[in-house]
């Protein structure tokens, strides 16, 4: 990290209003989530560090911040504390997976939705874990693309995902943590979807994570499901997500990235 934290200016107005909105998400995540254990990843794309410390530091000491762009991503590690679990939840390129495999405090890889891409991934922590034993494996998620839409990256539902999964399983054990199946599907969908209003998307998810388990043998509740953001996160929970995104509802607007600042 080349900059103490303490260095760093936090505009105490922009602070309160971001601890304010992270709480009312985890409010409305606690209210839903009746005792289960749903992580909140707070996306931080294209927002400055200062934001995403505001909310590291105390007093809301939030953990789990994601990132959509392998660039960015490294940049931030590199200046945020270490102590920060960073999820890597953007459109994953094979050029990116060494670099994104070395950062110490990459919690999970979201976007895993081909065997090179997983074997990239693996090769590389398992070097990191090598040169320092004290590094944990990377867990990712296998990326379905339940909408079908070509523009949407991700397996297919099917013997696509079941592949790969059992790839992740049975070749990347040496640097990967396979931790389930994430979603990002149909914006039509997403923005249709309440807690009592079931999204398509989240269904056929839920369905592939069984058909998973019964074909590698796992149970169920083995592969959490990460699916749900700011939209539709509560019906996300509401259909057993172990994990939501929640960005603008808590950084707000995000600036053309073109205009975006690491540092403010």
């Amino acid at each position: 990290m080349s900059e103490s934290p303490q260095d760093m200016r936090i505009d105490p107005a922009r602070a309160q209003a971001l601890i304010s909105q992270l709480g009312a998400v985890k409010n409305r995540v606690a209210a839903l989530a009746g005792g289960q254990n749903v992580r909140l990843v707070a996306v931080s794309k294209l927002k400055p560090i200062n934001d995403i410390l505001a909310l590291h530091q105390d007093p809301a000491r939030h953990a789990h911040f994601g990132e959509n762009y392998a660039q960015e991503l490294s940049q931030k590690a590199d200046l945020l504390p270490r102590s920060i679990q960073w999820h890597f939840i953007g459109g994953l390129q094979s050029g990116h997976c060494k670099n994104l495999a070395k950062i110490p405090n990459l919690f999970c890889v979201s976007s895993v939705d081909t065997p090179k891409k997983a074997r990239l991934l693996s090769t590389a922590r398992a070097a990191a874990i090598a040169a320092d034993p004290a590094l944990a494996k990377l867990s990712v998620h296998v990326q379905v693309n339940t909408s079908g839409e070509e523009a949407k990256s991700g397996c297919a539902p099917g013997a696509d995902t079941v592949a790969l999964c059992r790839e992740i399983l049975e070749e990347c054990g040496a640097g990967l943590n396979l931790l389930g199946l994430m979603t990002i599907g149909a914006i039509a969908r997403s923005k249709a979807t309440t807690a009592e209003t079931e999204n398509e998307d989240f269904v056929a998810l839920k369905e592939q994570r069984d058909v998973v388990a019964r074909e590698l043998g796992l149970a169920p509740d083995r592969l959490e499901l990460s699916m749900g953001m700011s939209e539709d996160f509560e019906g996300a929970i509401a259909m057993g997500s172990g994990e939501v995104r929640v960005g603008s509802t808590i950084f707000g607007q995000r600036p053309a990235k073109a205009d975006a600042k690491i540092k403010e």
